[in-house]
């Protein structure tokens, strides 16, 4: 017979997908598990079939997306211009997070894809439930989006 308190003090997560895409995505990083499920508990999941858009260009920013499985293109639909293929673990629409500006692109599923979403309704939430969690969340994405600008700098310097 199993004993009633089996696993209760053990952290259990590895099977939790999103538990474990969220610890390699970089808006979380440094986070304890307690503050990833306090995030996780905030997500969508959200499925999307071969050729669906996640979102179209000049549509409102509403959020960030992970993919938990499958594969997403970023593109602009007018100058058909791929800015990316990403993957399983990889993010993107984090800017939505900060402003409310449309989509300066559109996201398009080349496989059956798996997301979670995490909205900018998700992150006010956070940030007035737990200050100190939100304030991680965006001091990670300004980091991010620091390193983001600084390559594009450098690369745009190296083109001239």
């Amino acid at each position: 017979m199993k004993s009633l308190y089996e696993n209760f003090f053990k952290n259990n997560n590895s099977s939790d997908p999103i538990l474990q895409v969220m610890e390699k995505v970089p808006i979380f990083e440094n986070f304890t598990m307690k503050e990833l499920k306090e995030v996780a508990r905030l997500t969508h999941e959200r499925s999307y079939k071969v050729g669906e858009p996640i979102f179209k260009k000049l549509s409102p920013g509403e959020g960030m997306y992970v993919i938990l499985n499958g594969a997403v293109e970023i593109k602009d639909p007018d100058s058909n211009t791929i800015f990316a293929n990403l993957v399983s673990g990889d993010f993107f629409g984090e800017l939505a997070l900060l402003d409310e500006e449309p989509r300066s692109a559109m996201a398009i599923a080349t496989k059956q894809s798996e997301l979670i979403g995490f909205f900018r309704t998700d992150l006010l939430t956070l940030i007035n439930r737990d200050p100190a969690l939100g304030n991680k969340i965006l001091i990670n994405l300004s980091r991010i989006l620091g390193e983001r600008l600084r390559r594009t700098n450098l690369e745009l310097t190296q083109t001239n």
